[in-house]
């Protein structure tokens, strides 16, 4: 079975934003504790992109953004406070994301000096603007003499 990988004939900045390979989805999905990475939304509008990820229970100190030439890199590290009482022990431990770190390809057309962040009720959302020379413009109707 082969898998096909749909092709617009117009690919949006979207497309070109972000690498969606299938071949790396195991390796760039996973954090190196074998947990998966928190989910993200990425949204576009005529001024800006807008990336959402979901990390409920962290702390905003707990996330590292990172842009190093064109490559936008999310990550975090947060410790686990595995404080017992006397007489506790855990007998089986779930709590995953203890850390992750996840990088994205900007294109030229954001304006990289004015991205800007904020984590509010366990969501990181990070706004990436448009340079100006990349919103698209409204039609001009052009007269004939």
């Amino acid at each position: 079975m082969t898998v096909v990988r749909y092709q617009n004939q117009l690919p949006s900045l979207f497309d070109r934003f972000f690498n969606n390979d299938f071949e790396g989805w195991n390796r760039d999905n996973f954090s190196m504790t074998n947990t998966t990475l928190p989910t993200l939304n990425i949204k576009e509008n005529k001024d800006s992109f807008l990336v959402e990820v979901a990390a409920p229970g962290f702390e905003k100190s707990d996330f590292k953004i990172e842009l190093n030439n064109d490559l936008l890199t999310i990550s975090s590290e947060k410790k686990l406070n595995n404080e017992l009482k006397d007489g506790e022990r855990i007998t089986k431990q779930e709590f995953s994301y203890q850390s992750f770190s996840r990088s994205f390809s900007l294109p030229e057309l954001v304006d990289d000096e004015k991205i800007s962040a904020k984590y509010e009720n366990g969501i990181l959302s990070i706004t990436i603007p448009k340079k100006e020379e990349a919103k698209p413009k409204t039609p001009k109707l052009i007269s004939i003499k």
